[in-house]
């Protein structure tokens, strides 16, 4: 098994992808035309165990029907690309992880509160947009009067949220090949190769701290100490969280990919999610520029896990 898990990791991620897409698709199912009297409706066929059923989607338009039979074929590519991998895994003896109810139960939990998080996320990043707007570009893709910057980052975001809430990537170890493609999504549109580590200098803006260029060795070394800390989950989160921030491993997008990269180990524990809730978000940079130059005497740690924790 050791000899293949670079060819398991890499076919889980993409297996991942394909359903976070897969889930993005608003609707699952082939389209179909009924007439009553003289008009004419769109409806959404599907099976559902084995029963076939209809699902009502609007008035009929060619637009709108048009979009609905793209929209079916690409569900069937990704169908079939997922059963590919599913048998290319099982030939390589991989078998999926069997996950807990409470693990269950916080995927559910992160998924109910994913526009809020993503909300709070984009907040932090300055983001200039209200969450009525966010929402908007979570179930769209699009809202007049946003930058089209602001609204690739939502969805990155997004992109980002559906990938650890995938059931196979929550049962797969929390560690640097995860982080890294949390940081690749996160920064797609922006960097060709956002996942990869960063090999230039950068500066932080309010604060007279300058991060050393990170060594990939190193940060794996320091990611597994981390993760084998003897502590509550939240704290071991907490840790990860502020090493991927401080570290700067990627050219952009740190505090993005670290605060989903912590929630992958928080979720796959059971343990809630860790998010900066938009009224904390000044006190908490006030606290990070602090921790970034070594005078924050782990205030930061007690502020994230009294007012960023949500557990359930």
């Amino acid at each position: 098994m050791a000899n293949t898990y670079p060819e398991i990791q890499e076919l889980l991620q993409q297996k991942a992808d394909y359903q976070a897409r897969l889930n993005l698709l608003p609707y699952d199912g082939s389209p179909e035309i009924k007439v009553q009297g003289e008009k004419q409706y769109i409806y959404i066929r599907k099976r559902v165990a084995s029963r076939l059923t209809s699902e009502y989607v609007d008035v009929y338009s060619d637009s709108l029907y048009q979009t609905l039979l793209r929209n079916s074929r690409e569900s069937r590519e990704l169908k079939k690309q997922i059963r590919r991998i599913e048998k290319q895994l099982a030939q390589l003896g991989y078998a999926e992880t069997e996950l807990s109810a409470r693990t269950m139960l916080n995927i559910d939990f992160a998924r109910a509160n994913m526009k809020a998080s993503i909300y709070d996320q984009a907040v932090l990043e300055g983001v200039a947009t209200t969450f009525p707007q966010t929402e908007d570009i979570i179930e769209n893709g699009k809202v007049n009067g946003v930058t089209a910057t602001d609204v690739q980052k939502i969805l990155n975001l997004k992109h980002a949220w559906e990938f650890i809430m995938d059931k196979d990537v929550v049962a797969y170890p929390t560690d640097y090949s995860i982080l890294c493609h949390i940081a690749q999504l996160v920064n797609e549109g922006f960097y060709t190769y956002g996942g990869r580590i960063r090999g230039v200098p950068v500066t932080i803006g309010g604060t007279s701290y300058v991060p050393p260029l990170p060594i990939e060795q190193v940060v794996k070394e320091q990611l597994a100490d981390i993760l084998q800390m003897k502590a509550e989950p939240v704290d071991v989160a907490i840790k990860l969280c502020l090493y991927c921030m401080k570290t700067q491993i990627f050219n952009d997008g740190n505090k993005r990919a670290a605060v989903i990269f912590a929630n992958h180990y928080l979720i796959a524990k059971g343990g809630g999610l860790l998010v900066i809730p938009e009224n904390h978000v000044p006190e908490f940079k006030r606290l990070l520029v602090a921790y970034y130059e070594d005078r924050d005497n782990g205030s930061i740690s007690v502020f994230m896990r009294e007012k960023c924790w949500k557990s359930f």
